[in-house]
């Protein structure tokens, strides 16, 4: 049977921007009016001021310049997202995260279930403060060999990593590269709302810690259950937990600005004037911080720094490209028109309906967009108007994304990251799927828990 291959994310992104163009020759124009309130700056569409015009459609020519239009439009998010991964390749350079890790896990050697614990919360928060995902990747041998090495298996360590930074990700209580450039787009006070980004945080975090638990428990009463047990290609390699790099003082003095820099930012959230300049001259002065207290040469900071953004701009181009798709709709003056008939179509379902007909959606284009900014580049635009019309708050609508682009995160064969860990620990992909299907169905439930909660509470600002 021949393997079913996704096209690239850029392709199904172009794919999409030729689509849109063909539809300015079909969907009839229109535009909303629009106001601005006065207070917070914020540009609404107004509710039945939907206006049809005459037809104005794209040209081919027209559609490559506005995927430069995109980018444009989308600099600021962009260079946002360059600056974080900057900021983090000066980081992962110190081995101040790497070391400290390892260091947990020498500790806690003859405590098995407490070190996965540990190692679970850890990474969720770096999920969650940071939007570490493909980043920890390098870290999946040494904590499948720390897994191993307590009697558990390669399995345990995948599990502990994969869904540890998932939840993280998926709440995204500060995660630059999801919650970040959504609320950038919907027009909100950057990581505002995030002490309901807490409660998510724990809703997921706390039963996936359970349920890996449980395996673990599993393994000790059967070890046969193990479901890698027999192709554990690190089992007959023994870690000699001294042969870890032990804490030094500079790895101390990173982790410090780590916690400085991410108090600042709560800081400055809850009591300074929004500004994604703010929020990214932060990162900034952590990235290069980080690199003077790690002693490191400002010729080798700057080079990672640059290499970190490199990292990333693989998904910071998706930004650029999925914004483009909004600019052809906004140039062929058929967004609007889009926002009207969908928001009409969805009006019956009430607000609950359609906060989580975002949610399902979303989820779905998660399957073939892997890039969160990417996705939230392209949703964001068109889903904010459509709660603007049927009395859904700009928050709800980003927490909608947020589960969306997150949950499926941890169990889509097209995600790469998701498959590059599989990989890493030899399992394969159908019992993994298998056993993580009961705790995916759970973040479901409670995600939808948590999108009914948000709108019966009016969950804010705006």
């Amino acid at each position: 049977m021949k393997k079913i291959r996704f096209p690239h994310s850029y392709v199904l992104i172009f794919y999409v921007i030729i689509f849109v163009t063909l539809l300015t020759y079909i969907l009839p124009a229109g535009n909303f009016e629009r106001a601005v309130d006065t207070e917070t700056g914020i540009t609404y569409v107004v509710a039945e001021s939907f206006q049809p015009m005459d037809r104005n459609p794209v040209t081919p020519f027209r559609m490559f310049t506005g995927i430069l239009e995109g980018m444009l439009d989308a600099a600021d998010v962009i260079f946002f997202v360059l600056i974080v991964g900057g900021a983090f390749g000066v980081i992962h350079k110190t081995g101040a995260l790497t070391i400290f890790l390892g260091h947990i896990a020498r500790l806690n050697q003859r405590r098995g279930k407490i070190l996965i614990i540990l190692i679970m919360i850890i990474f969720s928060l770096f999920g969650t403060f940071f939007g570490t995902a493909e980043e920890a990747l390098p870290l999946y041998p040494i904590f499948i060999s720390v897994a191993i090495a307590l009697g558990y298996d390669a399995f345990t360590g995948v599990a502990m990593i994969l869904l540890g930074t998932g939840a993280g990700f998926a709440a995204g209580i500060f995660n630059p590269f999801t919650t970040g450039v959504a609320q950038i787009l919907a027009e909100l006070p950057l990581f505002s709302g995030y002490q309901f980004r807490i409660l998510a945080y724990l809703l997921l975090l706390l039963p996936t810690i359970y349920y890996v638990l449980r395996y673990v428990k599993r393994i000790e009463l059967h070890p046969s259950s193990s479901l890698t047990y027999e192709g554990d290609q690190y089992r007959n390699k023994q870690l000699n937990f001294d042969n870890i790099p032990k804490l030094q003082k500079e790895h101390v003095r990173v982790l410090l600005v780590m916690v400085i820099s991410m108090g600042f930012l709560i800081y400055i959230i809850s009591f300074w004037e929004y500004s994604s300049g703010r929020m990214a001259a932060v990162f900034i002065i952590m990235g290069i911080l980080s690199g003077v207290v790690a002693k490191l040469d400002s010729s080798v900071i700057a080079s990672e720094f640059v290499k970190g953004s490199s990292n990333i701009v693989y998904g910071a181009l998706i930004i650029g490209l999925a914004r483009g798709i909004s600019v052809i709709m906004e140039n062929g003056d058929i967004l609007d028109s889009l926002i009207y008939y969908l928001s009409t179509s969805i009006k019956g379902f009430g607000t609950i309906g359609v906060g989580l007909g975002m949610f399902f959606i979303q989820s779905f284009i998660n399957i073939f967009i892997a890039s969160g900014s990417g996705q939230a580049a392209a949703v964001i635009p068109i889903m904010k108007s459509i709660g603007d019309l049927t009395d859904l708050s700009r928050q709800t609508v980003v927490l909608a994304y947020q589960f969306g682009d997150g949950f499926s995160n941890i169990i889509s064969p097209t995600s790469g990251y998701f498959m590059a860990a599989l990989a890493i620990g030899r399992i394969n992909w159908k019992k993994w799927a298998k056993w993580v299907f009961p705790l995916f169905l759970y973040w479901c439930a409670a995600g939808v828990f948590l999108i009914i909660l948000s709108i019966l509470i009016q969950l804010g600002p705006y």
